[in-house]
């Protein structure tokens, strides 16, 4: 199950892609339009910032913005960076040490064609094609 942080991360992104001007958009102006609280979402921008979605700029002027183009982004990665792996069972994680009962597990089938009709669908969607199709990106600024 995909949390607030996950969904609500996606909200941003797509905030973010569809008021692009080239300038630095105010977490304030994202809350207000999203519905969300400011403070909340004050975490998640973080994260964000650390796993290099978008740049965030304190003061006068700052806010938040797009590092790539809205195409270049793929759900899975923002799903990922806010929920952690997207494998239903530990031993399919990238970290997991190798499972003893593999050779003979009878899940194991299951649970790998389920995470990869998971993965597949979340890495194969981009940013771009969950924004509202007035979108411009012939002129998108980064």
């Amino acid at each position: 199950m995909i949390s607030t942080r996950g969904r609500y991360a996606l909200r941003i992104m797509i905030d973010l892609a569809e008021h692009n001007d080239g300038s630095y958009i105010r977490l304030k102006d994202i809350a207000q339009r999203q519905e969300l609280s400011k403070k909340y979402l004050e975490n998640i921008v973080k994260d964000m910032v650390e796993g290099h979605l978008i740049a965030g700029v304190s003061g006068r002027g700052g806010g938040y913005r797009l590092l790539r183009d809205p195409r270049d982004y793929t759900v899975g990665e923002i799903i990922e960076l806010m929920e952690g792996s997207l494998a239903p069972v530990a031993c399919l994680t990238d970290d997991a040490a190798p499972c003893p009962r593999a050779d003979y597990c009878q899940t194991l089938p299951m649970w790998r064609e389920f995470y990869t009709l998971v993965h597949d669908f979340f890495y194969n969607k981009k940013l771009s094609d969950l924004l509202h199709p007035s979108v411009d990106y012939l002129n998108y600024v980064i």
